[in-house]
């Protein structure tokens, strides 16, 4: 078996499976429900599953559920009125999904490096980017770390620069107290399947300013204003070009069920990655991603180490059934982002490339599991 290349390891009972999706049991019953109802696509379970959303993360903002996290970073990028030639500032390690709407619209990309300690976007680096042709600076939180946000607001706000966070990883984490989704301009969501739930595939638009909700509304579906063609009362006629964002019925019951269970998902999650952090405390050859500052609290998507045999660590952990991988990788890999990176160079990214390694942490793992992984990770570590 080659290690630089592992297959996708078999769903059984012996092994530990890197993701597996969370589904509550619930929504057997309630999706057969609606199943036999009027609404499939967009109706009122979308209305309710934004509601309880906002009430739990996003504070005042309004709320947008829409049919993928990458449906919502374009929904963001046009509504922080982004054009063509303008230049956006955003991490060089991330999903494709983050920066590939960059393409749909022509904005000149600005990659930043990334921090060695948490492979977040570096703020040192993004200083260095911003232009007076700057308008976005897009963040990720990696792994469900908070990026250094008081940096960037301040960083954001100084410049006049619309700050738009993409928090596909990050559902639950929380910086000084506060919710991620209720802290800059735009933050987006993803609830793809292998997220801290899934709704089959949906995500979420967090927006600070109220004023833009109507017109998110539009452009999620197609440009046109639904609620006044429900009525009865809209005219044949569309004035900015939309998109078929919208989240279905389906998927939101799937959501809003998950939602009531989400503080025991989380729990579980956090309790999973602390038994990971307190495995790897004594060991100098493994690294943990991860920032003990006080004021992010971590979403615990992910839990990722820096070593530095990170092909034959993954050999190892395989031959015990444990399935590991890189799950992002730097987006200057891609020919569709080569003419951004020509002649620029990411020291930070170039030391990391070959030496980290995700381990699992969802609902199945348990705390056993998870101290036999660090037991098999300390040993092999090098």
């Amino acid at each position: 078996m080659s290690f630089k290349d592992l297959p996708i390891m078999a769903d059984k009972k012996k092994g530990v499976l890197l993701f597996y999706p969370y589904v509550s049991k619930k929504s057997s019953k309630n999706i057969k429900e609606k199943l036999a109802g009027r609404w499939l696509g967009q109706g009122p379970m979308v209305d309710k599953f934004e509601n309880k959303f906002k009430k739990k993360f996003a504070n005042k903002f309004s709320v947008i559920a829409t049919g993928s996290g990458t449906d919502s970073l374009h929904l963001a990028y046009i509504l922080a009125n982004l054009k063509k030639g303008d230049e956006i500032i955003t991490t060089i390690f991330t999903c494709t999904a983050t920066n590939i709407p960059m393409l749909y619209m022509g904005l000149k990309i600005k990659f930043a490096d990334i921090d060695v300690k948490t492979m977040n976007i570096d703020v040192k680096s993004v200083k260095k980017l911003i232009t007076k042709k700057t308008k976005a600076i897009v963040c990720v939180h990696y792994g469900g770390l908070p990026c250094d946000m008081d940096e960037l607001l301040k960083i954001s706000k100084k410049n006049n620069i619309t700050l738009i966070e993409d928090a596909a990883h990050a559902l639950g984490a929380k910086y000084n107290g506060k919710t991620i989704g209720s802290l800059s301009d735009f933050s987006t969501f993803s609830f793809q399947a292998i997220k801290h739930f899934t709704t089959g595939d949906g995500g979420m638009l967090t927006i600070k300013n109220k004023k833009l909700e109507d017109k998110a509304k539009r452009i999620r579906w197609f440009g046109i204003d639904r609620k006044k063609k429900q009525q009865g009362i809209w005219k044949n006629d569309v004035h900015e070009i939309g998109y078929k964002y919208q989240m279905t019925d389906i998927a939101a019951t799937m959501g809003c069920d998950s939602l009531d269970e989400f503080d025991r998902i989380l729990k579980h999650r956090q309790k999973i990655y602390n038994t990971y952090l307190e495995e790897f405390s004594d060991n100098s050859k493994v690294l943990s991603i991860h920032d003990d500052d006080k004021k992010k609290e971590h979403g615990a998507w992910l839990f990722t180490i820096n070593v530095n045999n990170k092909d034959e660590l993954q050999r190892k952990l395989r031959q015990n059934s444990i399935e590991t991988n890189q799950v992002h990788f730097r987006n200057d890999r891609y020919s569709i982002f080569k003419k951004f990176v020509r002649g620029k160079k990411f020291p930070n990214m170039d030391y990391l490339e070959n030496r980290y390694l995700v381990l699992p942490v969802h609902h199945k793992v348990t705390v056993s599991d998870a101290k036999y992984i660090g037991r098999l990770v300390n040993k092999f570590a090098k």
